[in-house]
């Protein structure tokens, strides 16, 4: 039997932010029902301890987050978070003190990803607010800064980093610039349990992109699957329009569907270095593991 480090739970498809980094996805828009996740965590509960309540969609605006967490207690599950950010003063009542939250994840770079953004002091000050208590509690915190571009970065975007960075920095009350510490694809420890991870902008794959030789190794299906709101099972977090369709738990158990043979040709394609499905040869992502 397959298991995995960790398992996607994407528990609704909408997003209150339209970024430029994140195509908007031509699903329909849906939210997991508490009933639903709880049956989803019965099938997936064989294969591993650790979900992360995202593919796409902003998981803070599922109304019933909190109840969501008290399920996954209930199961014996950890879970990791990742949003915006922009809805985190609403609902820090509904994460704070849930003893099955190990991780929030805060990806910045939304908020210059948003053409409408305003107010940069502000949204950060609540996330801080939240981190301060959250961290206290346990909980491991995640800044991400993933908008760096493979040229060096124009003069506003460096100004607009800088600026994020800076009140970062007196916040935690820094004695160096975190650019200095921080390498593409790693982070730094700026305070007990909160760290800071810069990296290249991310690129959701798609069948529109070019095609390469096909080179290269995934944790797809290794490390990680993915379950989508309407109960679709892909193999990773980028598949986010579902394209690589290995079955649906409302069909087919979870169990049968990551054993299948579309999974298993996946696997053992990777394990020959090798990308057997069209859109696993246009993610540049699987570039990062080496040929």
């Amino acid at each position: 039997m397959k298991t995995f480090k960790k398992v996607y739970i994407e528990i609704t498809s909408v997003c209150n932010l339209a970024c430029s980094f994140c195509p908007q996805t031509g699903r329909q828009a849906n939210f997991l029902k508490t009933d639903v996740f709880a049956a989803t965590l019965d099938q997936i509960k064989p294969h591993t301890k650790y979900i992360y309540l995202h593919v796409k969609g902003e998981p803070l605006l599922h109304p019933r987050i909190d109840e969501l967490l008290d399920i996954a207690h209930e199961k014996g599950f950890k879970v990791n978070i990742t949003t915006n950010g922009t809805l985190i003063q609403k609902n820090r009542h509904k994460l704070l003190g849930k003893p099955a939250l190990r991780q929030m994840n805060f990806s910045l770079h939304s908020f210059d990803g948003h053409e409408g953004s305003v107010d940069r002091e502000g949204y950060l000050r609540n996330i801080l607010s939240f981190v301060q208590e959250a961290a206290e509690q346990g909980v491991i915190i995640s800044y991400r800064l993933w908008n760096l571009q493979k040229e060096d970065l124009s003069s506003g975007e460096k100004r607009r980093n800088r600026e994020t960075l800076e009140l970062l920095e007196k916040a935690y009350s820094l004695d160096y610039r975190i650019e200095e510490k921080v390498v593409p694809g790693g982070g730094v420890k700026i305070a007990e349990r909160i760290y800071l991870n810069q990296d290249h902008e991310f690129r959701w794959p798609s069948l529109d992109a070019p095609e390469d030789d096909g080179k290269g190794f995934c944790h797809g299906l290794r490390t990680q699957a993915a379950i989508l709101v309407d109960g679709t099972v892909v193999p990773c977090c980028l598949d986010g329009e579902g394209v690589i369709n290995l079955g649906n738990i409302h069909r087919t158990s979870f169990s049968e569907i990551v054993e299948g043979e579309r999974a298993n040709n996946i696997y053992e394609g990777f394990s020959r270095r090798e990308a057997v499905e069209e859109l696993c040869r246009k993610c540049g992502y699987r570039q990062r593991f080496g040929t």
